[in-house]
């Protein structure tokens, strides 16, 4: 039988807890809020990145007319260049388009020149807000609040919102000319862990990534084990049969499965039921004696040596880790990593 707990470890009235994190800081927060007091907003949206450009792709920040802002693009003082263009456009009282500045921090450049010092670029857009489109942002606002499926768009002709869409990957774009661009970005689904063991490690890593805004799946099959019943960093917990797991895990671009439970058998159990999926990442703790017994069962039963390639094991990156905290952070460096990596 699975049961559902809600953080503190007992089981709700229902038997189950839905998974839900609030963003009460979030740019749509700021942007509904001062839209609602009739102030207008500029989006600055990082659309492309090349190089080491501080600006990630689809970083967002929000500018108010009144001078207010939150998020960031990139730091530094192309930054507060471009906060202080945005209220200009904004206390300007002129009708605003949407438009795209790249931002070249190579300190040689000849045009587009950033201010900044390490190289490489961002693309930005600069997407004006009016009143008139609240009810589009509250639509929005609800959507990303409620983990609600959909896709954000911007182009040159404005921000729009796309109710239960699902783009392949997270983020796409096409930037055909200054005049001709469109900026895609997968909302409603947030990256999310699904941790299986409930141990001191189990309990480290759910407290990283808690930071790290991650939604935090974590399943154990030991009902009253200490480490499980404090963890007050997960969003959902459960007491679970290893042997039938396979339906809690979904696939997705944004899904990462990490197996730690804490036996040999459970963790190839367990192991089992997640190579089938299409997930970004599959780890597995253990040592290499470990892996290469796991491995070799898998591989009699059928398992292609590729699909093995495709595993984390030993899980993390070799820093030397001994204590749960610093395996935490080994694992956590590896999870960044393949998250911050093309698909």
């Amino acid at each position: 039988m699975t049961q559902t707990t809600n953080v503190n470890g007992t089981p709700d009235k229902h038997g189950e807890k839905a998974v839900q994190q609030t963003h009460k800081n979030s740019i749509f927060s700021f942007i509904h809020e001062h839209l609602s007091l009739g102030q207008r907003i500029m989006l600055m949206t990082v659309i492309d990145r090349q190089g080491s450009s501080p600006g990630k792709t689809g970083f967002k920040m929000a500018v108010s007319s009144e001078g207010s802002f939150t998020g960031s693009i990139g730091g530094g003082v192309m930054e507060h260049k471009l906060v202080e263009k945005s209220k200009r456009l904004l206390n300007s009282h002129a009708p605003l388009n949407p438009f795209i500045l790249i931002q070249d921090h190579d300190p040689e450049a000849v045009k587009n020149r950033s201010g900044m010092i390490c190289s490489g670029g961002q693309t930005i857009a600069f997407t004006p807000i009016e009143k008139q489109q609240l009810q589009t942002i509250s639509v929005l606002y609800q959507a990303f609040e409620n983990h609600q499926k959909g896709v954000l768009q911007l182009t040159e002709s404005g921000l729009s919102f796309i109710p239960g869409k699902v783009l392949s990957q997270h983020i796409e774009n096409n930037i055909q000319s200054e005049n001709q661009w469109q900026y895609l970005e997968q909302m409603g689904m947030p990256d999310s862990l699904y941790i299986f063991g409930g141990g001191h490690v189990g309990l480290a890593l759910s407290r990283l990534f808690n930071q790290l805004e991650f939604q935090i799946h974590l399943f154990d099959n030991r009902a009253g084990l200490n480490t499980f019943e404090e963890n007050d960093y997960a969003h959902q917990k459960q007491v679970v049969d290893y042997r039938k797991v396979a339906g809690l895990v979904p696939e997705g671009h944004n899904i990462y499965v990490v197996v730690m439970t804490f036996a040999h058998k459970s963790d190839e159990q367990v192991l089992r039921q997640m190579l089938g999926k299409k997930i970004r990442y599959l780890g597995m703790m253990g040592s290499e004696m470990k892996v290469k017994t796991i491995f070799e069962h898998l591989q009699k039963d059928g398992i292609s040596e590729q699909t093995l390639k495709k595993i984390h094991a030993p899980i993390g990156i070799p820093i030397n880790s001994e204590t749960p905290p610093e395996i935490a952070v080994s694992i956590a460096a590896e999870i960044i990593s393949t998250k911050n990596s093309p698909c």
